[in-house]
C-alpha cells in the first residue's frame, strides 16, 4: 500500500491556475469513480476548495502516480504537463502529516481557520457515498479527526477567528472607512458568503443584498442579517446600488459579466465601485478590472491582511505542529505493523483452513463407508486439535531449549492471553 497526497493550493498555483482543477461535488464523485474503475487507486478522497485541490489516495502500484496526474489532465482537458509547476506531491509519513495539517487550518491560506475542517469533513462523507473509501482511508481519516479536536483543545490555534470572509470585510472597511452609508451585494448565500454577511452586519453595513440561484436560501440568510433578498437573474436591476461586491458561489463560470458592470457604473455617476472575487472559479469576470472606478481584487490579492493576522497564532501553530508530528507517526506506526502482521494472520489463516479441509474430507469419507459417528467426530476434533498445536508446540520447546524466555513470554500472550482459569480455591 502506497499513500499518495497530491495537488494544487494557494502557495504554489495562481488562482487562474487552481480554478482550471476545481472539482464541484457532482465531478468530484464521478472522478472518484472514474479512478477506481480505471484501477489507478484503491481508495481516494478528493479535496476541492477556493484555496486547494488535492487528492488523498492509495495506489495500487507505484506506477500508478504518474498514471493519475495524466488522468488529471484528461480530466479537465488541460494539456500535457500544464500543472507539473505547480504540483506538489507527498507519500506515506509525509501524506500523513499533509492532510493533518490541512484539517487543523496549519497550511491554510488563514492560518487556523475552522471552515477547511468542515470541508474535509464533506470531502470525506462524498467520498463515503461514492464508495472510494476502505480501510486504510477510514482509519486515517478518523485519527485525523481526533488528531483536529486535540489541536483545537489543546492549543490557541483557533482564537481570535480570522477568516478569508473576515479579510475581505477588512479590505473593504479599509477601502470606504465607515460602512454605515454603503451598500453591499453579496453574490451567493453559502457558509462563506454566510461569514461575509456577519462580518458587515457588524461593521454597521447600510444596505445588504443576497443574491443567489436559489432564492428561498438567499431569503433565509437575509433573514439573519437583515438584508433582502434577490435571484442571480436580478442582479442587473440592483446593481448600480452597489457600493461592495463579494462574491463566493459555487458557480464554474463568472456571474458577473463587464457588459452588466458598464451600465452600473453610468447609473452611479463615476462613484466607484469595491469588489472581492474570493470564489474559485471565478465569480466576477476578470476583465471588469480594466473599468475605471472598479476596483477589483481576488482571493489572492487578501494575502497581505491575512499575514497581519498570521503573526498572532505562530506560536500556537508550533504547539498544534507538534501534535500533528507525534499523531501522523503514531498512526504510520499502527498502519507499518498492519501491513506486516496481515501476511502473517493470511497465511496462517490458509494453514489452518488447509489442515481443516483435510481432516472433514477424511471425516466425510469415513462417514461414507458407514463409520459410526460418535466416533468420527471424535476423530476428527482430536486430528484438528493435534495438527493446529503441532507447530507452536514444537517452536515452544526449542525455545525452551534455546532459553529464549522473551519469546515464550510473547508466545503465551499470542496463545492464552488473559483466558487462564484462576486456581480453584482449596475448601
Amino acid at each position: 500500500m502506497k499513500l499518495l497526497t497530491f495537488g494544487v493550493n494557494h502557495e504554489t498555483a495562481p488562482v487562474d491556475i487552481r480554478e482550471t482543477v476545481s472539482f464541484s461535488p457532482d465531478q468530484a464523485q464521478s472522478a472518484m469513480t472514474e479512478l477506481k474503475n480505471l484501477h489507478l487507486v484503491s481508495e481516494c478522497i478528493i479535496l476541492s476548495t477556493c484555496n486547494r485541490t488535492e487528492i488523498y489516495c492509495t495506489l495500487k502500484a507505484d506506477n500508478c502516480e504518474q498514471l493519475i496526474l495524466e488522468w488529471l489532465h484528461q480530466f479537465f482537458k488541460l494539456p500535457d504537463s500544464t500543472l507539473t509547476p505547480f504540483l506538489y506531491r507527498h507519500q506515506s509519513l509525509e501524506a500523513v502529516k499533509h492532510i493533518m495539517q490541512v484539517a487543523s487550518g496549519l497550511n491554510s491560506l488563514v492560518l487556523g481557520e475552522p471552515q477547511i475542517f468542515g470541508q474535509i469533513k464533506d470531502a470525506y462523507n462524498l467520498a463515503h457515498k461514492t464508495g472510494s473509501i476502505h480501510h486504510t482511508l477510514e482509519n486515517l481519516f478518523q485519527h485525523i479527526f481526533r488528531t483536529v479536536k486535540q489541536v483545537r483543545t489543546d492549543t490557541a490555534i483557533g482564537s481570535s477567528p480570522v477568516s478569508v470572509a473576515f479579510s475581505a470585510v477588512t479590505l473593504s472597511k479599509q477601502f470606504f472607512g465607515d460602512l454605515s452609508e454603503q451598500t453591499a451585494l453579496l453574490l451567493g448565500a453559502g457558509e462563506t458568503i454566510e461569514l461575509v454577511a456577519r462580518h458587515l452586519k457588524e461593521s454597521h453595513i447600510g444596505k445588504l443584498i443576497i443574491a443567489n440561484r436559489t432564492l428561498e436560501r438567499a431569503h433565509n440568510l437575509a433573514e439573519l442579517v437583515g438584508g433582502y433578498a434577490i435571484e442571480l437573474d436580478e442582479i442587473p436591476d440592483h446593481l448600480h446600488e452597489a457600493d461592495i461586491v463579494i462574491g463566493s458561489t459555487g458557480s464554474p463560470s463568472a456571474i458577473l459579466k463587464k457588459a452588466q458592470v458598464e451600465p452600473a457604473l453610468k447609473k452611479r455617476k463615476n462613484r466607484p465601485m469595491f469588489m472581492v472575487d474570493i470564489a474559485v472559479p471565478r465569480d466576477i469576470e476578470s476583465s471588469i478590472e480594466q473599468l475605471e472606478d472598479v476596483y477589483l481584487y481576488t482571493v489572492d490579492d487578501l494575502h497581505e491582511i491575512i499575514e497581519d493576522n498570521k503573526q498572532s497564532r505562530q506560536t500556537a501553530a508550533l504547539e498544534a505542529q507538534e501534535i500533528i508530528d507525534l499523531q501522523a507517526q503514531s498512526f504510520m506506526a499502527q498502519i507499518n505493523a498492519i501491513q506486516q502482521v496481515n501476511p502473517v494472520i493470511q497465511q496462517y489463516r490458509q494453514e489452518s483452513m488447509n489442515i481443516k479441509q483435510q481432516a472433514m474430507e477424511q471425516a466425510l469419507h469415513q462417514l461414507e463407508l458407514g463409520a459410526d459417528a460418535e466416533e468420527v467426530v471424535k476423530k476428527l476434533a482430536n486430528q484438528l486439535t493435534n495438527k493446529l498445536l503441532h507447530t507452536p508446540t514444537k517452536q515452544l520447546h526449542q525455545a525452551g531449549l534455546d532459553g529464549q524466555s522473551a519469546l515464550i513470554e510473547t508466545a503465551k500472550t499470542l496463545l492464552i492471553g488473559d483466558t487462564q482459569t484462576p486456581p480453584k480455591t482449596p475448601k
